[in-house]
């Protein structure tokens, strides 16, 4: 049986959701560490720049990627967003990388949210008890939170978050 996630939270409730963009926006983001990164993405709808402040679920070095899950399941605007265009572009402290996205299959992101819980397992309840979902089964959360691979691309730029020209 599919867990149900919650909606994600909209007007005044998706204040404190949002609060952590502010410290990116104010180039304090190196404060969040390595734990959380700004993802930048394109609207679906506008194709306009949108932010989100995304947890790292695990982050290898040697194949330059970042793993993160979308608390709210596919509901998640910023989850849509990434999967109508991959293409986004992250920054991590200082740093800034452009990359790739792509859903992991069922069976990878349960193992990454397996190791997630065991080196986090305070985070893992919360989660649980915030959203609703079952922090205890790895398996059904890896079916509730979609689980995606943020993979640096080679330098070339941030020319796709430029803003669209009109004309």
């Amino acid at each position: 049986m599919p867990t149900r996630t919650k909606r994600p939270p909209r007007g005044l409730a998706a204040i404190p959701w949002r609060l952590p963009i502010w410290l990116y926006r104010l180039h304090l983001g190196w404060l969040l560490g390595q734990r959380f990164l700004l993802l930048t993405h394109r609207g679906r709808k506008s194709g306009l720049p949108r932010q989100a402040v995304i947890e790292v679920i695990h982050h290898d070095a040697r194949q330059r990627t970042w793993y993160v899950a979308s608390g709210f399941g596919e509901k998640s605007d910023w989850y849509r967003n990434v999967m109508k265009t991959p293409q986004v572009q992250l920054q991590i402290g200082r740093r800034r990388v452009a990359a790739t996205a792509r859903r992991l299959p069922s069976a990878e992101a349960e193992g990454i949210l397996r190791a997630y819980a065991r080196e986090h397992p305070r985070a893992v309840r919360l989660l649980g008890r915030l959203l609703g979902l079952p922090s205890d089964d790895p398996r059904r959360l890896a079916a509730a939170l979609p689980v995606l691979a943020l993979t640096e691309n080679e330098p070339e730029g941030d020319a796709p978050f430029r803003r669209p020209q009109r004309g």
